[in-house]
């Protein structure tokens, strides 16, 4: 039986996106491997080992593995997740599947460590036998920068939908006290949340609810201007658990999303699943991906910020409907969508019939 390789060592970083994707291959593989005509193994980090049933075959996601690729077992498929991944396959016979999310390295690293970056993309896209991006943008911005013969297949991410039920209150106090707008990703510069800052005094009827990681010089700044500048609805919460999310989401007036780098734009889609107004800027893959159910912003002036989110929110109330064509556009984009574009290729490379 032909044996296939997922990577999913980023589960290490599992409250990223990124993290997030890798967990839902994981229960995916964990629902399906079993009625698979290959054998399904899974690089993972050592806690993860038996996480997700029987019917995979666990393998840790070692440093030595970087060092000395070859001991690793034979695989007649490899399929790396994201794109700068650390492990790679040593024979050449493994064929490789690369997905490449975004190169944002193109835009945020500089000098020397911008071509490092650049050297060690080139060598992958070199070595993989197939290409898939997880947007259009991200496919138009690798061609763009790497130019290659080589075929890239666009296959949006999946998107984990879960029922309102399963949420939980987090433990913030200030969502008893009046309705809030929520927003999701790492508190660095390229999610722009400090244009928040200043629109969020002209509406002192919500507050603003931000989570994700914040041990960046970026979150502290941020921190530092609420202070300073007293702004009393504004709440950075750190590191969510999923089930506080899902309560977010579902409770959340609206989603406001003023992201400058995306590959994708997963927060907008979940948002969606929930029915909710989303306000996000039209930069990089979001405009793709939001279509025409999104309210975007053209500038981030205070005032166009304030003035758009309220009249998402107003023509939420007076159109119910729609709440109901945001979570059906949502519903495109399953994980069982997602997976069985890759099940394909999968299949077309270990030349199985289909």
């Amino acid at each position: 039986m032909k044996k296939i390789l997922i990577d999913l060592s980023i589960l290490k970083h599992i409250d990223c996106g990124l993290g997030q994707v890798a967990y839902n291959y994981a229960k995916y593989f964990e629902k399906n491997a079993g009625s698979m005509d290959f054998e399904v193994h899974l690089l993972v980090p050592k806690r993860y080992v038996g996480a997700f049933g029987k019917d995979v075959h666990y393998h840790i996601s070692n440093k030595i593995y970087t060092i000395f690729p070859f001991l690793f077992p034979k695989f007649d498929l490899w399929h790396s997740i994201h794109q700068l991944s650390r492990f790679k396959p040593s024979r050449r016979s493994t064929k490789q599947i690369l997905t490449i999310h975004d190169i944002n390295f193109i835009y945020e690293k500089r000098g020397l460590k911008r071509e490092k970056y650049a050297q060690y993309f080139e060598k992958k896209i070199q070595r993989a036998d197939r290409l898939v991006s997880i947007s259009q943008f991200t496919r138009t911005d690798v061609m763009k920068h790497f130019p290659t013969d080589k075929p890239i297949t666009v296959i949006y991410n999946g998107v984990e939908f879960s029922p309102v039920s399963s949420g939980t209150m987090p433990d913030i106090p200030v969502l008893t006290e009046k309705k809030f707008l929520f927003s999701i990703g790492q508190i660095r510069w390229k999610k722009n949340f400090h244009v928040m800052l200043d629109a969020m005094k002209l509406m002192p009827e919500y507050n603003l609810i931000i989570s994700g990681s914040v041990s960046t010089d970026y979150a502290e700044m941020i921190r530092k201007r609420i202070a300073d500048e007293k702004i009393e609805n504004i709440f950075l919460t750190g590191n969510i658990k999923h089930s506080e999310k899902v309560w977010l989401y579902a409770h959340c007036e609206a989603f406001v999303f003023p992201s400058l780098f995306e590959g994708f734009g997963l927060p907008v889609i979940e948002a969606m699943s929930f029915g909710k107004p989303v306000i996000s800027s039209d930069k990089t893959s979001l405009k793709e991906i939001g279509s025409n159910h999104v309210f975007f912003l053209k500038n981030f002036q205070p005032e166009h910020i304030a003035e758009k989110i309220r009249e998402a929110i107003d023509s939420y109330k007076k159109n119910p409907k729609m709440v109901t064509e945001n979570e059906n556009y949502a519903k495109g984009f399953t994980y069982d969508n997602h997976m069985a574009s890759y099940i394909s290729i999968y299949r077309e490379l270990l030349m199985l019939s289909t």
